[in-house]
């Protein structure tokens, strides 16, 4: 698996250990576009925060990714319970102890074909990647697993297979754009926030601020966010290519997407 070493601190248990001794809820989604939305909805949520506090906050720092280095174990382990921590690993990479239902799991999937473009705009616009072919040689780069984390396929399937764990919450993306009020009312019920219609109806609404917030700041372009930008990025035959080699690899799973709104 590209980008994933079993070997590293990331997927050894004592890490996971030191996470573990509290309760924890985290936020997981195979790639990297998306997560800044998922992780400021569910930190609302969680601690009925405002959108304008939350736009002023560093949220990386409330939602640290936990095979990173930086901010580190002691700074997690300082986060107030129930920690919220992000993160970016396969399902087989998680401890014996999520697995059996000691922390919550919240995972979001995003179409691939989105998840595509945004992904290719993401490792465009950082310096420390500074990638600079196109976006055909990024596409069939990552249909050849070989980017970080690798085969969105395995990591996809494997958290819906475990979608009816009492301790996993499965969600797409695509639901933020088609049924933000369902899913947000999901992910109250599954953090324990209790609220009566009035104060569900308050969090939906914040809840859409927010999302609006995130899609207009400099930070993910509006293009980025918004669902069906693959049409305005893939050639006729990009896209034939693409759906065979979808259907391929989702052969065996019941798993659908929303490609369009």
């Amino acid at each position: 698996m590209v980008g994933v070493d079993p070997s590293t601190p990331c997927s050894k248990s004592f890490m996971w250990k030191r996470c573990l001794n509290v309760p924890i809820v985290l936020v997981l989604m195979s790639l990297h576009p998306g997560t800044s939305l998922l992780q400021e909805v569910v930190f609302l949520v969680s601690q009925g925060a405002d959108p304008d506090e939350i736009g002023l906050m560093n949220i990386d720092e409330q939602l640290p990714v936990i095979e990173y280095p930086q901010p580190g174990l002691d700074v997690i382990q300082e986060l107030t319970s129930p920690r919220l921590i992000k993160s970016h690993l396969p399902y087989r990479f998680l401890p014996t102890a999520m697995h059996n239902g000691e922390a919550k799991v919240i995972y979001m999937a995003r179409n691939p074909k989105d998840l595509v473009v945004s992904y290719y705009q993401f490792h465009r616009s950082l310096r420390t990647m500074s990638y600079r072919g196109t976006f055909q040689e990024f596409c069939r780069r990552f249909m050849n697993d070989k980017l970080a984390y690798g085969s969105w396929f395995e990591h996809v399937q494997e958290f819906w297979e475990h979608r009816l764990d009492s301790n996993v919450l499965f969600l797409k993306y695509e639901d933020m754009f088609k049924d933000l009020g369902t899913m947000v009312e999901h992910l109250a019920q599954f953090l324990g926030v209790s609220c009566d219609k009035t104060q569900l109806e308050i969090l939906v609404e914040n809840c859409n601020q927010l999302i609006e917030q995130c899609c207009k700041s400099e930070a993910l372009s509006i293009s980025s966010c918004r669902v069906g930008v693959w049409r305005d990025v893939f050639t006729v035959s990009m896209n034939e290519t693409f759906d065979a080699y979808y259907r391929q690899k989702m052969v065996k799973s019941d798993l659908s997407f929303d490609f369009c709104l």
